[in-house]
């Protein structure tokens, strides 16, 4: 009796690619004057969290586990009490939206969308080439004087995303490297390594150029803790990839006067501060303030700026002056303390920052328990260990130093989702029953395709 032939089947879609399609959204410009807020980008993403519920509902299956659904969840509970109490109750409804997409919805959809560790790798290897092409728009906005203002020139990168979101292209850069990093620490190809650290030794010139003091600290601290997990023989390695780099950045003329007064300007917030350091620092004590009057449960979702000017010093601006990128002079208001551990504290209370930051903090440990499973393993899964704690260490430290806002943040509930994926889902088996196609039964001379 002869075998029958294999069926031939046409090569299934990833399921990811609506989340890559974000991720390439974002290489578009930002309309200048834009408000910073909702994009194309935002759109995209609500459609991602449609095709992963309309797989979830084909499946018939439950999508997550209790321990996953309760650290996915977690930041709904105080969500939606300081949505109920914030002034305007619409600025509240509109911040809970917000809120859900970047912490909740969109990280689970990209979790659940995620199958296995090749679309992991996908998801970063489509974060590095969007920060490459930033990187590449940041670098001839300096040489060509055509970025944003800074210190009365327009020199400043801020790739496509104009004045109105200044940290939008160092976050995308630095969400690149730290990609980068990870992929040409773990195990793959010649030629995937090749290229990784190749991007990895050219980002560092755009996250330079970007001015970005908070992006350089984040950076540092993520690269250093990427060593120390990937091991110290690969750490030697990078270190030298490092070294190389440093001497790129410098044959390429980047060490300019400026750049160099900026760097320096690190150590001198406490003694010497600028005024947009000032600035922070008033918005700082006026968060604490709010928390101070409301403990437990804040002042509401977006109702800083309504109880900002009544807490803080004459030391507070009346805004950041924005110009340059093909924008008109504007002043830009102050409507967040630059901090997201203190602007939830302020209009969350405690409530919401055990609840956010401790999601946040139950992801870590989860994803560091992922990585000494992959040591154990052989090396299998380090790559993704590494970007995923990246990430979370990444966004966790520039936190001290920013919160969400401007197109750019759709980006962030995307990493998110990826430390998701990896910390909570990586070793389940739902993922593999979701994403499965159903086994065939009762064809008369086929065995069941499992």
């Amino acid at each position: 009796m002869t075998s029958s032939p294999p069926s031939l089947r046409p090569a299934r879609l990833s399921p990811v690619l609506p989340v890559v399609a974000v991720v390439a959204m974002l290489a578009l410009p930002v309309a200048p004057g834009d408000d910073g807020g909702a994009g194309p980008a935002d759109a995209l993403s609500a459609l991602a969290v449609l095709c992963c519920a309309v797989r979830l509902l084909r499946a018939r299956r439950r999508p997550l586990g209790p321990t996953a659904a309760v650290i996915l969840g977690l930041p709904v509970a105080a969500l939606v009490p300081a949505a109920l109490h914030a002034v305007p109750p619409d600025a509240g409804i509109t911040g809970l939206g917000r809120y859900l997409q970047v912490f909740v919805l969109v990280p689970a959809a990209v979790a659940l969308l995620i199958r296995d560790r090749t679309d992991f790798r996908l998801l970063a290897w489509s974060l590095v080439a969007l920060a490459g092409w930033q990187g590449a728009v940041g670098v001839h906005q300096y040489v060509t004087r055509t970025g944003a203002s800074y210190q009365g020139e327009d020199i400043r990168a801020v790739g496509t995303f104009g004045v109105t979101d200044v940290m939008g292209m160092a976050t995308v850069v630095s969400f690149g490297l730290v990609c980068a990093v990870g992929l040409a620490l773990g195990p793959s190809t010649a030629r995937e390594r090749a290229i990784a650290v190749a991007c990895a030794l050219a980002l560092p010139v755009p996250l330079a150029l970007s001015f970005s003091r908070g992006a350089w600290i984040a950076t540092a601290v993520t690269l250093t803790a990427q060593l120390l997990l990937a091991g110290v023989r690969r750490a030697l390695r990078v270190v030298a990839v490092v070294l190389a780099g440093m001497v790129l950045v410098g044959s390429l003329g980047v060490g300019t006067a400026m750049l160099r007064e900026r760097i320096d300007s690190i150590t001198r917030v406490a003694d010497a501060p600028d005024q947009s350091v000032t600035d922070r620092y008033t918005m700082w004590a006026a968060a604490a303030g709010m928390w101070r009057d409301r403990p437990l449960t804040g002042v509401g979702l977006k109702a800083f700026p309504e109880y900002r000017d009544a807490r803080s010093s004459l030391a507070l601006s009346s805004g950041s002056d924005t110009e340059g990128a093909g924008a008109a002079f504007r002043r830009q208001p102050l409507l967040s303390p630059h901090n997201m551990y203190l602007l939830v504290l302020g209009e969350q209370g405690l409530t919401g920052l055990l609840c956010l930051a401790g999601g946040w903090l139950a992801l870590l440990v989860c994803a560091l328990r992922g990585l000494c499973r992959t040591h154990t393993a052989g090396g299998r899964g380090l790559d993704c260990a590494l970007v995923a704690c990246g990430l979370l260490v990444w966004q966790l430290v520039d936190f001290v130093y920013a919160d969400i806002g401007g197109p750019s943040t759709v980006l962030t509930a995307v990493c998110f989702g990826l430390v998701a994926w990896w910390a909570l889902l990586a070793g389940d088996s739902t993922v593999d029953s979701l994403t499965a196609p159903p086994p065939r039964t009762g064809v008369p001379g086929q065995a069941a395709v499992r």
